[in-house]
């Protein structure tokens, strides 16, 4: 790995286990870390993002090779897996901790992640408006470990069954060319 350029972004799109299984999959991808961004409590633990008073965000943190897959289109992955029109929601999770957020890296990546937003608000893509914000990156701090690899190291749990999987059912044929050659 250290022969290769990577870059990393940083998404906010639900339940960070979600989110991660979803980009593991993907050509390119190197490493997912699920963690916390965006609040003002340094350190936090899972129990205090709950309570939902910390001001953070479940976020994976991706480190890719750009050689193999671009910001755009990690960009259309995210805006294709998730519902960026509810605030502090995904499906049944509920509160700020789940809202739709990019935290860019760079100039760069804000410009492209705005516009991708806009560009969608402006062909109707969803019939309410995008609620996801698009903010720097000031901060981030990985989850507790159990958090990470979630979905692979617990299949038959119940959230992982009926929430994970149909999701990467969906996610896996929309994006069939993108996958890595061990998940096809």
């Amino acid at each position: 790995m250290s022969n290769i350029n990577t870059d990393t972004a940083t998404f906010g799109a639900g339940c960070f286990w979600c989110v991660e299984a979803v980009f593991q999959q993907l050509e390119g991808v190197l490493k997912v870390t699920s963690g916390y961004s965006g609040g003002h409590v340094k350190n936090p633990t899972y129990e205090q993002v709950c309570e939902k008073n910390t001001g953070h965000v479940e976020v994976t943190q991706i480190v890719y090779d750009p050689a193999k897959i671009s910001y755009d289109e990690l960009l259309e992955v995210f805006w294709k897996t998730h519902d960026p029109t509810t605030p502090n929601q995904q499906g049944n999770d509920v509160g700020p901790q789940y809202r739709s957020a990019v935290f860019y890296h760079n100039e760069e990546q804000k410009r492209l992640a705005e516009g991708y937003k806009e560009q969608l608000d402006k062909a109707g893509a969803w019939s309410n408006p995008i609620v996801t914000t698009v903010e720097p990156l000031k901060n981030f701090y990985e989850a507790e470990n159990y958090h990470q690899d979630y979905y692979n190291n617990n299949p038959n749990q119940m959230y992982c069954r009926y929430v994970i999987q149909p999701k990467l059912e969906k996610f896996q044929k929309v994006f069939k060319d993108k996958l890595k050659k061990t998940v096809q």
